[in-house]
C-alpha cells in the first residue's frame, strides 16, 4: 500500500511537495482489482446481507468474477464505449459490475434503486444503455420500461431468473475467468453519473478513468494519510452516488483495503455502531445527518468499542456542537470535505495537520487550486461572498455533460469550474459554505445562506434537524421559513417558535431570523444525507 501523497509536518509542505502524475494510458481495474489479486487471502469486501449474514470476497474472487462478467458482456455483443447501467445498492454484484465494465472498456452507469420508473427511463435513454444489471426487487420496474427504452437489449438479475432476463450468476459462473483488460486512455470514459439538476432533467456527468487517480491524494489527506495498516472502510452512502463509490469503495480498493458493505435500507444508527465495532472499521464517511442520529443512540459509546481513526463528512455543514461531540465522545476529528459529482474532494480538513474551524470546508486539497470568484471570473478578497470555483485542468474534474455542450460551457467561467455553491474564504485560507447558488435567500436586499440559520437553530436543545428556505414575499422578495424536526420530549407550539426565533436573533443578524416556522416529522433528503431544500421551496410555491 503506497500512498500517492507524502506526509509532511505542515499543510504548506504537503502541498509544495505534491505534483500530479497522470499517465496517458490508464485503466481503473488494474489498480482497484488486479494488482491485489495475487494475494489469495487479501479481503476486498465484507458484505452483510439483509439477514446480517456475512460474506467475504477476496481481491482474487473479485478479479475472477469481474473477468467472467466482462466475458459475458462482450459475448452479448457489447463493444468498447457501450453503456451498462447498474441498478443496485451496496450489492457485491454492483462492485463487480463496475470493475468488469472498466476491464472491457465499457461504461458503467450507477443508478439508485430509489428512483422511480420515469427517472430510470430517462437515464437509460440518455445514456443509451444496452445492458441493465439489477435485482428482483427492481426487475418489474425495469422490464416495464422496455417499450420506451429501445436501447436496452438485456436485463441481468442477480437473485432470480424472471422471464426475459438473464440470471447474473448462472451467466458469470459459466464464463471463462481469463480476460485481458482493454488498454484504455486515461481520458476515456469509465462511468457516467447523473447529477440532480436544480432545473430540468439531470445531466450525465462523463467521468474518465483518470478521475480515480484524481480522487486519491485528496482522500489520502482527508482520511489522515490513508492507507495505514489494517485500514477498513465503511459508509452507508449508496454506491449509486459519488460519496459511496468514489469516496469509500474504490479508494479502499485502490489501496488494497477491505471495504464493508451492508443491505441496510435507510440509516439505522444502532446498526451503524454494530458495523463499526464488528468489522473494526477505521475510516468512515458519515454525513452530519448520520452523526446526529448516532449522537441520539443511548449509551452507545459505553456499549460499543470503536476503532475509528478518521471520519470524512460533508453534504451539509458540520456545526460546532456536532464537531465537539465527535471530538469529545468518538475521540477523533470530523474532517469535513467538499466537492461534487463533476469535481469532487477539492476542499477538505485534516485535524492532525491544521486546526479545524468547525463549520468550515477546510482548505484546498493537495493539487487543487480553489478560489472564490465573482461572475466575471475574478478572484475576490477574503470575506467576500462569491462562487466556490476550481481551476482547470484537474484530474478529478469531469470531462463534459453527456450530449449537453451548452451545459458544459455554462459550468465554466474562463478557466474556473463553477461548483454552483456560494461561499467565502477567510483571512486564514479556510473556505466557508453559504448555500447552493439557488438556495441563497434574497430578503430585503440581503443575500442569506441557509446553513448559518440552520446551525443557529440546531444550537437550541429542542431542535433535532433544521432546513431554511426563502419563500416569496411581495415586500421583501423572500422571507425566511424554517422547517424543524423536534428532539424527543418537545412539542411544537407558538411559544416554542418564538423562543427559537429569539435564539436565532441572539446569534445572528435580525434579517436572518425565520419569520415562519413549521414543525415537521421528516425532511426530504437524498440517500447521502443532504436536505433537498428545492423540494421544500416547490411545496411552498404550490401553496401560493
Amino acid at each position: 500500500m503506497t500512498a500517492l501523497l507524502k506526509r509532511y509536518d505542515t499543510y504548506e509542505e504537503i502541498c509544495r511537495h505534491f505534483a500530479w502524475q497522470i499517465p496517458e494510458r490508464y485503466n481503473i481495474a488494474n489498480d482497484v482489482c488486479d494488482r491485489w489479486a495475487s494475494d489469495e487471502s487479501r479481503v476486498a469486501l465484507i458484505y452483510e446481507d439483509e439477514a446480517k449474514q456475512v460474506h467475504r470476497y477476496t481481491f482474487r474472487d473479485i478479479q475472477r468474477h469481474a473477468n467472467r462478467l466482462a466475458n459475458v458482456l462482450v459475448g452479448l455483443g457489447l463493444s468498447r464505449g457501450d453503456r451498462v447501467t447498474l441498478l443496485l445498492a451496496q450489492n457485491p454484484e454492483c462492485a463487480i459490475g463496475h470493475v468488469a465494465c472498466w476491464k472491457a472498456g465499457l461504461v458503467s452507469g450507477p443508478c439508485s434503486v430509489l428512483f422511480g420508473a420515469d427517472a430510470i427511463a430517462y437515464r437509460f435513454n440518455n445514456a443509451q444503455t444496452r445492458v441493465v444489471i439489477t435485482d428482483m426487487a427492481n426487475y418489474e420496474k425495469v422490464n416495464g420500461l422496455r417499450a420506451e427504452c429501445p436501447s436496452v437489449q438485456h436485463i441481468m438479475v442477480i437473485d432470480g431468473t424472471p422471464d426475459g432476463a438473464i440470471n447474473f450468476w448462472a451467466a458469470v459462473n459459466g464464463a471463462s475467468d481469463a480476460f485481458e483488460n482493454v488498454d484504455t486512455a486515461a481520458e476515456e470514459t469509465a462511468w457516467i453519473s447523473y447529477t440532480s439538476g436544480t432545473t430540468g432533467n439531470p445531466k450525465g456527468s462523463v467521468q474518465p478513468h483518470r478521475m480515480v487517480l484524481g480522487h486519491m491524494p485528496p482522500l489520502e489527506f482527508i482520511y489522515d494519510f490513508f492507507p495505514q495498516p489494517n485500514d477498513v472502510l465503511w459508509s452507508q452512502a449508496d454506491w449509486a452516488w459519488m460519496a459511496g463509490l468514489l469516496d469509500v469503495l474504490m479508494p479502499g480498493w485502490f489501496h488494497g483495503c477491505t471495504v464493508v458493505a451492508t443491505a441496510m435500507k435507510g440509516f439505522d444508527p444502532e446498526y451503524a455502531y454494530q458495523i463499526l465495532e464488528r468489522h473494526k472499521v477505521t475510516l468512515s464517511l458519515l454525513t452530519p445527518t448520520m452523526l446526529k442520529l448516532m449522537r441520539g443512540v443511548p449509551d452507545a459509546l459505553s456499549r460499543y468499542q470503536l476503532s475509528l481513526r478518521a471520519v470524512l463528512s460533508g453534504g451539509e455543514a458540520v456545526g460546532k456542537e456536532l464537531f465537539e461531540w465527535v471530538d469529545r465522545e468518538l475521540k477523533i476529528k470530523v474532517n469535513e470535505g467538499f466537492g461534487q459529482t463533476e469535481c469532487n474532494v477539492i476542499l477538505g480538513n485534516n485535524g492532525n495537520i491544521f486546526p479545524i474551524k468547525p463549520g468550515s470546508l477546510g482548505k484546498p486539497t493537495p493539487g487543487s487550486i480553489v478560489a472564490i470568484i465573482n461572475d466575471d471570473g475574478q478572484e475576490v478578497p477574503p470575506g467576500t461572498m462569491g462562487h466556490i470555483a476550481c481551476k482547470r485542468p484537474h484530474p478529478v474534474m469531469f470531462r463534459e455533460y453527456l450530449n449537453r455542450p451548452d451545459a458544459t460551457r455554462e459550468k465554466f467561467i474562463g478557466e474556473w469550474l463553477i461548483t454552483g455553491d456560494l461561499g467565502q474564504m477567510d483571512e486564514d485560507g479556510y473556505f466557508w459554505f453559504h448555500g447552493r447558488a439557488d438556495d441563497v435567500i434574497t430578503s430585503a436586499g440581503y443575500r442569506i445562506g441557509p446553513s448559518e440559520i440552520e446551525d443557529a437553530l440546531l444550537k437550541h436543545p429542542a431542535v433535532r434537524m433544521a432546513a431554511a428556505i426563502g419563500v416569496p414575499d411581495p415586500v421583501r422578495t423572500e422571507i425566511i421559513k424554517a422547517f424543524l424536526i423536534l428532539a424527543p420530549g418537545y412539542t411544537g407550539s407558538d411559544a416554542l417558535a418564538e423562543e427559537l426565533r429569539d435564539s436565532v436573533r441572539n446569534r445572528l443578524a435580525r434579517h436572518e431570523v425565520p419569520r415562519l416556522i413549521e414543525f415537521v416529522e421528516a425532511l426530504p433528503m437524498t440517500t447521502t444525507g443532504k436536505i433537498i431544500r428545492r423540494e421544500l421551496r416547490e411545496q411552498e410555491k404550490a401553496k401560493q
